[in-house]
């Protein structure tokens, strides 16, 4: 077994490394096998692995410089791509690898999350519409929250090695923890995108907000400008279910509403006079700062799903092109 194992690249022995029978090895084992026919496959291909580099590097830097072109000159469309690859891209590996458990959850996602996206679309827009879609993506933003914290825990937690205190193998933990990593962020992801499709549906159905241009409706001071309902509680009094929030541009709403349209929608102006909202001072709790950088840290990973795989697949057809392995 010892002259097997025998085969590092650079060591004493001269044997070709396929000839090694691989089913009686052990995992650890086999590892090093082919960890060593890589090396020997990969021997003398120094220059040809620095072009590759040279390529990807290059590849990342124009990608970048033309999507953020794309979304500054055209982010309608910019945003309705991204979220079409964001939503379709993890179920083409969910079925390559059998992914069973998450196709189920992106079925049942997929199902309500159709359904709340027409009623946001439909016109005339039902009263009832606003409340219920920002209800649900709200709801999809705080378990995806929940989900990502937890996976971040039992990932550090499986670290240090606490793990083994409930006798869990550290596989098994670091498993369980980067999954409950992954869905919390990409399904924080997938709302998100989504939430701020139906709010400019909605916003522009009501008619007090538009992507570009003038509202087509005055606003009253007992109007909220995102669901386009009467506010009852004033300013300065403590409502039973939420309270009315005015922002630094005199205009105001429900708390609620506002709320889900700067996190979920990730809309950061008024949804009437687009001035700048200042989320430092709408989320002055300290406990409720941590879901402002959630949510830019979703806008972040919203690249690397959606674009990196369509990046890579164009350094890999580059290289196939040129004739590199």
């Amino acid at each position: 077994m010892a002259a097997v194992l025998e085969v590092e690249v650079g060591g004493p022995v001269e044997r070709d490394v396929e000839e090694v029978d691989l089913s009686h090895l052990s995992p650890e084992e086999r590892w090093r096998v082919e960890h060593a026919r890589m090396h020997a496959k990969h021997r003398g291909h120094e220059a040809m692995h620095a072009e590759m580099v040279l390529i990807l590097i290059a590849t990342l830097v124009v990608a970048q410089l033309l999507l953020v072109q794309w979304k500054q000159r055209h982010p309608r469309s910019y945003n309705m791509v991204t979220l079409f690859q964001m939503w379709v891209v993890p179920l083409y590996f969910t079925i390559k690898l059998y992914w069973w458990r998450f196709l189920v959850i992106w079925v049942l996602f997929s199902a309500v999350t159709a359904f709340v996206t027409f009623r946001a679309t439909r016109k005339p827009l039902v009263q009832t519409t606003p409340r219920l879609v920002y209800k649900w993506f709200l709801l999809i933003y705080k378990i995806s929250y929940a989900t990502g914290i937890v996976g971040y825990m039992a990932v550090m937690f499986t670290l240090f090695g606490l793990n083994l205190l409930f006798r869990i193998k550290p596989e098994d933990a670091m498993d369980f923890g980067i999954s409950l990593l992954f869905y919390g962020l990409y399904y924080g992801v997938l709302e998100r995108d989504f939430a701020e499709m139906c709010a400019d549906y909605m916003a522009s159905t009501i008619g007090f907000y538009s992507a570009s241009g003038m509202p087509t409706k005055h606003l009253s001071d007992s109007v909220c400008a995102v669901c386009g309902q009467q506010i009852f509680v004033d300013v300065n009094e403590e409502g039973i279910i939420e309270n009315t929030y005015r922002l630094s541009c005199n205009h105001v709403f429900h708390e609620f509403c506002i709320r889900g349209w700067c996190i979920v929608g990730k809309k950061q102006t008024c949804p009437y006079c687009k001035e700048k909202v200042d989320l430092k001072r709408m989320f002055s709790n300290p406990w409720e700062r941590p879901h402002v950088m959630y949510g830019q840290l979703l806008d972040w990973l919203r690249y690397l799903v959606a674009w990196q795989p369509v990046i890579i697949g164009l350094v890999q057809g580059i290289n196939y092109i040129l004739g590199l392995e």
